[in-house]
């Protein structure tokens, strides 16, 4: 069993970029050699071969680079519509793979993807979810599930501290486009969020969303979000976000029978109660009495590794086994909230899930078709990394 795996970049914008300088040297993730990358921009090679240390190869074209016997895995960071496309093309040639967020665009190009990928259970298939790595998030899920404070009762994420500004939006023609991104803020931004709520609270049954395209920018879609959610148990969320809001809030709460749970900024806070609260309340006599409790320091063990932690494993899965962070298959549950939301926009009620993937794609390719982006079908189906870079954040 070698030591080091050879690695591959497809798309060397805003995120391939960085990878493809913090991997060079063998720093970063020792157990990961970059040897070749690829990018249809001549000019995004051209930054590559000057900043870029070590021994590498180029291409413009990415299968000719996932034949080429030089890489036995790959990342893939390319604009959210060739996700998939390049994931399958990885698995097909015996290639692990690492897809950036989202897994894709609409679920039924991932489902696809996912199809692919139990064809080779020998192949190790990464999410890059990186906030899953993140020590207040993991301690909230243990938390959460643990059964000690009961059900769920209601949920809220206010994520709003995603500002962009109109000179974000018109660095690619490509950018904010149905066309060319397939969505605004849930797609781009807010799949890290969109994972770990379903991670932590599972998925519902039931999704209304409300939204303003181009609330706050002069793009054509959505930029400001709120989706409530109904679960099968009973309760409920609430989930808001938006790109507009110069100062935001990132706080996620969780409201338990017994305890309430709260991750803001770079603090879990954990408010337990001495009772479950059906259990107090049936022998409670004070009309505005309320279920003691007391604040509890919630112990974490500090670590938040982010992306390198999440390619620490992916390469420790590869060469011994050990768990992902993520396994790519999961990326189409979050993906499936993310699309739950779009369809209720456009159909203006609420929808239910499982998810109905037909009539979300039809949806979704109307848009396209008369968006502002023209041509959406070679957006939608070629690799587009040559003009419009990498993953964005």
């Amino acid at each position: 069993m070698p030591d080091r795996i050879r690695f591959g970049i497809i798309g060397i914008g805003n995120q391939g970029s960085t990878y493809a300088r913090r991997m060079a040297g063998g720093e970063w993730v020792p157990e990961l050699e970059l040897t070749a990358i690829c990018d249809r921009n001549p000019d995004r090679i051209a930054w590559a071969r000057e900043n870029v240390s070590g021994d590498i190869a180029y291409f413009e074209d990415a299968m000719a680079m996932l034949d080429s016997g030089l890489l036995d895995a790959c990342a893939v960071c390319v604009p959210h519509y060739d996700h998939p496309k390049y994931v399958i093309a990885c698995m097909q040639r015996g290639i692990h793979v690492m897809c950036e967020k989202p897994a894709g665009v609409y679920t039924r190009q991932v489902r696809e993807m996912n199809e692919e990928a139990a064809k080779h259970p020998d192949l190790v298939f990464g999410m890059m979810f990186n906030q899953r790595t993140n020590c207040l998030y993991r301690k909230m899920r243990e938390l959460v599930q643990s059964g000690k404070y009961g059900r769920v009762r209601r949920a809220n994420w206010l994520i709003t501290n995603w500002y962009r500004s109109q000179y974000y939006y018109d660095s690619g023609d490509w950018r904010a486009t149905w066309a060319g991104e397939g969505g605004g803020v849930l797609l781009n931004q807010c799949p890290h969020q969109l994972d770990l709520w379903q991670w932590i609270l599972g998925m519902p049954k039931e999704v209304q969303a409300f939204m303003n395209y181009g609330q706050f920018h002069n793009i054509e879609v959505e930029d400001d979000v709120t989706a409530y959610m109904k679960y099968d148990d009973g309760h409920t969320g609430v989930f808001i976000t938006s790109t507009g809001d110069p100062h935001g809030t990132n706080r996620f709460e969780v409201q338990m029978d017994g305890a309430q749970i709260i991750a803001e900024g770079e603090k879990l806070y954990l408010y337990e109660l001495d009772q479950l609260e059906q259990d107090w309340t049936k022998t409670n006599t004070m009309p505005f009495g309320s279920v003691p409790g007391k604040v509890v320091e919630v112990e974490t063990d500090g670590l938040n590794p982010q992306h390198q932690g999440v390619y620490k494993a992916w390469a420790g899965a590869i060469l011994r086994g050990e768990p992902l962070v993520a396994g790519g298959e999961e990326g189409i549950r979050g993906l499936t909230l993310s699309n739950a939301m779009h369809l209720s926009a456009f159909l203006g009620k609420p929808v239910q899930l499982p998810l109905d993937e037909d009539l979300y794609y039809e949806e979704l390719m109307k848009r396209a078709a008369s968006g502002r982006r023209k041509d959406p079908a070679k957006a939608v189906f070629t690799d587009t990394s040559a003009t419009y870079g990498g993953t964005k954040a």
